[in-house]
């Protein structure tokens, strides 16, 4: 039996209000409702404040110095407080989880300017493009110079051959290189002309990630922080083909881990998904959207002419044909068949060398006579000389 009054000085409260709680607690009495109405000063812009944070974004300050104008007379710390509450509830009501079926989808993102140094203390800056499959967990990582949307549609289209097939939905976040920002909203994304384009070609419907829903896109985040392990070939590596090489090593690693999300390794499950996954319809036409590459010979010195200026390659390419594709941020990469061979940034100078094919250029010819060493040295004490030694 409980003591009702032991329990209300305890409580510092009237025994009868134990009591009735009690009562209630019990279903012998029924609570009236009150009919008391609370109003809020914010009550009249509540529907304002919500538009302005989810159609376009805006910030708590800004929706404050909105509704003033309107006739709000309460303090920012209210908005601010419900802003709070909208964005809490908005990504609560997001967070049950799902899983996907097989072949239904798969999530693209970048891991953005990663820096890497070989082993010359040369720093290369790099992207990583990454897919996976929602099912399976099973990846596609590949190293690139840029983000353009000519690269997208590459790296993309490697991925499907990769998984030897197409999923039926692809989420990506806001990229420039998909969605049209001057006519998306906070809340309603329209896709660029191309990349819809592009997306119809190849079968998949785009899905853009939604405002309050970090956990869709869950998988790739996840993904973008397992290429972190990468850091460890800092001062590893000698070049941009050899840093290629670690990555495809690395996505085939992570392939045959067991993941925490499915306690099985994706490569395992990969094998009931990829029955799933829609055939391309025409490899021709999604190779359409990728730029043609140009062509070019290199020359005994060791270079490649473009556009009137000169850029070192490999000696061992020379006499041979490269393919240059010139990048929207400044730069040509350089490619021998599909393998690539190096990327120059776009210059005004008439003479443009990489230190180790600089080195390789005069070992093979003016400078054959002197040691490793010494080729080193000379070009340290001779920078101003290279044009006139190395050009026509």
């Amino acid at each position: 039996m409980i003591n009702k009054s032991e329990l209300a000085r305890r409580l510092n409260c009237d025994p009868r209000t134990i009591e009735r709680y009690l009562k209630i607690e019990s279903g012998e009495l029924i609570p009236k409702k009150s009919k008391r109405v609370y109003e809020s000063v914010l009550d009249d812009y509540k529907s304002i404040i919500i538009d302005k944070v989810d159609t376009y974004g805006a910030t708590a300050m800004a929706a404050y110095k909105f509704i003033q104008k309107k006739g709000y007379k309460g303090k920012y710390s209210t908005v601010a407080a419900f802003v709070k509450y909208h964005k809490d509830d908005e990504v609560s009501k997001a967070t049950i989880r799902f899983e996907t079926a097989p072949g239904l989808q798969a999530q693209v993102d970048w891991k953005e300017e990663l820096s890497m140094i070989s082993k010359y203390g040369e720093v290369f800056k790099v992207n990583i493009f990454l897919m996976v499959l929602g099912y399976s967990r099973m990846k596609y990582l590949r190293l690139t110079t840029n983000r353009n949307q000519d690269t997208l549609f590459l790296c993309m289209v490697d991925a499907f051959k990769y998984f030897d097939g197409i999923p039926h939905e692809i989420l990506f976040d806001n990229m420039k290189t998909v969605i049209d920002r001057s006519r998306s909203t906070f809340s309603n994304v329209e896709f660029n002309k191309t990349f819809k384009h592009f997306a119809e070609d190849s079968g998949f419907k785009p899905i853009a990630c939604r405002a309050y829903r970090p956990q869709t896109k869950g998988k790739a985040e996840a993904l973008a922080k397992l290429t972190n392990r990468l850091v460890v070939y800092n001062e590893e590596f000698e070049d941009y083909a050899e840093l290629e090489t670690i990555v495809r090593d690395f996505n085939e690693e992570i392939n045959r881990e067991v993941s925490q999300a499915t306690n099985e390794m994706p490569a395992f499950r990969f094998n009931k998904e990829k029955e799933y996954l829609k055939s391309f319809s025409s490899m021709d036409m999604l190779l359409s959207y990728i730029s043609c590459e140009k062509v070019y010979t290199v020359s005994k010195e060791s270079m490649i002419k473009y556009d009137g200026k000169k850029y070192s390659v490999p000696t061992k390419y020379i006499g041979k044909k490269l393919n240059i594709t010139e990048t929207s941020d400044g730069n040509i990469n350089i490619y021998y068949s599909n393998d690539f061979v190096v990327c120059h940034s776009l210059s005004d100078k008439p003479f443009n060398y990489k230190l180790d094919h600089m080195h390789q250029i005069l070992k093979s010819d003016a400078c054959k006579h002197l040691t490793d060493t010494e080729i080193t040295e000379f070009i340290k004490d001779n920078m101003s000389m290279m044009d006139m030694l190395l050009g026509e």
